[in-house]
């Protein structure tokens, strides 16, 4: 009984010992740095409106809450990385970050989080920043609600957006991001969620992860970045109700999955990529009531790739349904709608009665020889396309979708 009245006389005291600072031209403290000198831990300073110019400002006291009142603007002059955070449980809201420095030798940030833990960012709008918001080896970060915006035309002078780098039970959400390298990237991140933002207009990737497990992406938009998301080395990743549109080019994908095992796709909607989603050393992916439409490749599934199963999705207006650059499969189609499937349904049971091979023998040829595209919607192609149905030859025998729906799966 009497270290819990101690406990909680140290809660209350702690609680008493609180104050708040304010920052502003009119106040007693002018800049941010020297209120974060004079404040202890617990402290919350707010921070008028105005345009304030400090070099890098450092935070290292345990629960501060720096708070901005109508977005004051923090300058790095294109010169200095803009705040730093060095302590846990910090909040920072409502600022407003513009013109970090650009170095190839550091990795300047509008926001830097080093070895923290429970620290929130939210509320925040960054423009022309190198690397926007910066997580390094960090525990329960919240990233919420922030705008970031550049304008770097080449990946070597631009840095990611949101990035995380040997993280844990992070969640990033309802952020927008836009002329960045990488909207978000993820590596060593594992535990953490990704949920309700929009990535578009990036150099590469709209979302990039490498060797993290765990995490889990919903709701999200990917649109006109370079390729929309790749996810690489990772295992048990689930992908939720995401959009994946408009990213197209010569290698631009909606979703990379490259040696990576045990995933989980439903309810995503693919929209005009030059390949939704490309397959490579992919094991033990199930994808479930995802919509493909008007992409050129719906699907590009490698050989390498083993135990896909892919029940209830639309195919709906692609050029290709599905491309391979192998004969061996060993993966499973079933219950898909293909709005090219010319077979019937006798039964009237709402399944066709005949299979559906969705690789057409034109996509083999393109797959192996991709200047044969110019002879696309040529009627030697629609020839040998509709030879091919009636006699199997190059297309692969097991590739097929034993039971397909006469109308939408959903």
């Amino acid at each position: 009984m009497k270290y819990t009245l101690l406990i909680i006389f140290f809660f209350f005291y702690a609680g008493l010992s609180a104050s708040t600072i304010r920052v502003g031209a009119k106040r007693a403290h002018k800049s941010i740095r020297s209120a974060i000198e004079k404040a202890v831990d617990g402290d919350t300073i707010l921070v008028d409106a105005g345009h304030y110019k400090e070099k890098n400002i450092v935070i290292n006291k345990h629960g501060l809450v720096l708070k901005g009142i109508d977005h004051p603007v923090l300058d790095g002059e294109k010169k200095y990385e803009i705040i730093t955070i060095k302590a846990n449980r910090v909040v920072i809201d409502g600022f407003k970050l513009i013109n970090s420095g650009v170095s190839s030798l550091e990795d300047l940030s509008g926001i830097k989080i080093y070895d923290s833990r429970s620290v929130n960012i939210r509320n925040n709008i960054l423009e022309n920043t190198f690397f926007g918001i910066y997580l390094s080896n960090t525990i329960h970060i919240t990233v919420e609600n922030n705008r970031l915006t550049a304008s770097s035309v080449e990946e070597q002078q631009s840095g990611n957006g949101i990035h995380c780098w040997k993280s844990d039970s992070l969640k990033v959400i309802g952020n927008v991001i836009s002329g960045h390298r990488d909207g978000i990237y993820f590596e060593f991140v594992k535990n953490s969620v990704i949920w309700r933002n929009i990535s578009k207009a990036n150099l590469r990737y709209g979302l990039h992860f490498m060797f993290s497990n765990d995490d889990m992406y919903v709701n999200n938009v990917f649109r006109n970045n370079g390729s929309g998301v790749s996810v690489m080395y990772s295992n048990r990743i689930k992908m939720f109700s995401n959009y994946f549109e408009e990213n197209w080019g010569d290698a631009a994908h909606g979703i990379l999955l490259k040696e990576i095992s045990d995933g989980f796709m439903e309810g995503n909607y693919f929209m005009k990529n030059t390949s939704a989603v490309y397959m490579e050393g992919a094991n033990r992916i199930y994808m479930k009531r995802n919509v493909f439409e008007n992409n050129g490749w719906a699907l590009k599934i490698q050989a390498s790739c083993s135990d896909v199963v892919l029940e209830m999705n639309n195919f709906i207006g692609n050029t290709f349904d599905v491309g391979t650059n192998g004969s061996l499969v060993l993966n499973y189609f079933k219950n898909n709608y293909w709005d090219k499937y010319e077979g019937y349904d006798l039964n009237k049971d709402k399944v066709g009665d005949i299979p559906y091979r969705p690789v057409s023998m034109y996509s083999m040829i393109v797959e192996k020889y991709p200047p044969a595209m110019i002879l696309f919607r040529s009627f030697i192609t629609t020839l040998l396309d509709k030879t091919e149905k009636i006699l199997p030859s190059l297309t692969p025998e097991n590739l097929k979708d034993s039971a397909p729906m006469m109308n939408k799966a959903f």
